[in-house]
């Protein structure tokens, strides 16, 4: 029995809307999800978005959905190149690579933190750090105001609206979640450097961005009473990948074809001790099962042709999608990919270059194993980004440390 057939005998009109993805027939575009996980996802995803622009899949997309380190390079992607795309771009390295591989030297990190505790009339100020972030990025990453986003493909720069729980998006067009509403039209005055600062303030480090919108600027919200009038007037965002850090919020339901890149953090083991150590286990651990729920979600609605689609994550190999993959890294190598801290400290050129080369690998294997249909004929050469940091050796030299966060950075 179809899987619709099965949701129209044993679901509610209701819980469909709310819970269940639309059948295949009713869904349509391409949908790529870029993951949460600070410089080190974003430098993932740029490996991944050189492969899928080579094979003219990013020409294709209807949306762009992203989190936190996601959406660092999601909003230099937006303002790179001119949308919508009729093809691959062939001057990539020079337009889009370079460029951001040079945004990643800069530590963005320390000054909004010093910012906020060294100068006293700051200790009160609790937006005083998302604030200086986000004129770091208006300074070095986007000059863009949300309304100049382009019509296509949709960017969409998701955070996590802590007074109502839910996952909030910055939109060309709109500005807000379904419990709170949305404000309409995107005020122009917004930047978009402001929305990345809220996508990828990760606590505890950030304090969460306050927003300036009062209850009745508010519209189509489910969130009714005084209650929710009040704290529609206190809205705070943190970052998106408190809520969702896959980013597939806005796609899952309604897009053909969903691609998920992962550059976010892989669970560790490790041993008890302290209660602190306890009390932080907690919770990693529940945020684990909140993003392995979601990927058994993804996969097992592409087994059963809900949707097609294909997912990647830094942690992953290329051996894993099949005998007809490019060679990758090692799973040793992998693992010490995945052990790159989630940070916004500079980072050196054979750590962008491994990442850029992890993602480019990993995107080509999934695509080419579950995606042939977008892949075109012939398909086009694997270039491997930095092929000098293909030499596991010499990987694992410039990886020694970089798992470890430092105070004041690398």
């Amino acid at each position: 029995m179809p899987l619709e057939t099965q949701h129209n005998l044993t679901a509610t009109k209701v819980g469909l809307n709310s819970f269940a993805p639309k059948p295949k027939k009713q869904r349509s575009g391409i949908g790529l999800a870029l993951s949460g996980g600070g410089y080190r996802a974003a430098l993932f995803h740029l490996g991944a978005l050189r492969r899928l622009n080579e094979l003219g899949i990013l020409a294709q997309l209807e949306t762009i959905s992203s989190v936190s380190g996601g959406s660092i390079v999601s909003a230099h992607l937006a303002s790179s190149l001119s949308w919508p795309l009729s093809g691959p771009v062939s001057d990539w390295e020079e337009r889009v690579a370079k460029p951001f591989r040079d945004f990643t030297s800069a530590n963005i990190r320390n000054a909004p933190v010093l910012k906020r505790f060294l100068i006293p009339w700051n200790w009160l100020n609790s937006s005083v750090q998302v604030e200086s972030l986000a004129a770091q990025y208006a300074k070095r990453l986007t000059k863009l105001q949300l309304a100049q986003l382009p019509e296509s493909p949709e960017f969409i720069y998701c955070a996590t609206d802590i007074a109502f729980g839910v996952n909030w998006t910055f939109e060309r067009t709109q500005i807000g979640d379904y419990q709170a509403g949305y404000v309409r039209p995107t005020p122009p005055e917004w930047p978009l450097a402001k929305a990345v600062a809220a996508s990828s303030c990760f606590p505890p480090i950030f304090d969460p961005l306050a927003v300036p919108f009062k209850a009745g600027d508010f519209k189509d919200g489910d969130a009714k009473g005084d209650l929710a009038d009040q704290l529609r007037g206190e809205i705070a965002l943190s970052d998106g990948g408190v809520y969702d850090n896959l980013g597939l919020e806005p796609i899952w339901k309604d897009h053909a074809i969903v691609i998920s890149s992962d550059g976010g953090a892989v669970f560790k083991f490790d041993m008890e001790t302290s209660l602190v150590w306890r009390v932080q286990r907690y919770i990693a651990i529940q945020g684990n099962q909140e993003l392995a729920l979601r990927k058994r979600w993804l996969i097992s609605n592409f087994l059963a042709g809900v949707m097609d689609g294909t997912y990647w994550g830094v942690g992953g190999v290329t051996t894993n999608y099949g005998s007809g993959a490019p060679p990758g890294y090692s799973p040793a190598i992998a693992a010490m990919i995945a052990d790159i801290r989630t940070d916004l400290d500079a980072f050196s050129q054979g750590e962008k270059g491994v990442l850029e080369n992890h993602g480019y690998l990993l995107a080509e294997a999934a695509v080419q194993q579950h995606l042939p249909q977008l892949v075109p004929e012939p398909s086009p050469q694997l270039k491997v980004p930095h092929p000098d940091w293909m030499d596991e050796n010499r990987v694992r030299k410039v990886l020694k440390d970089s798992s470890r966060r430092r105070l004041f950075g690398h």
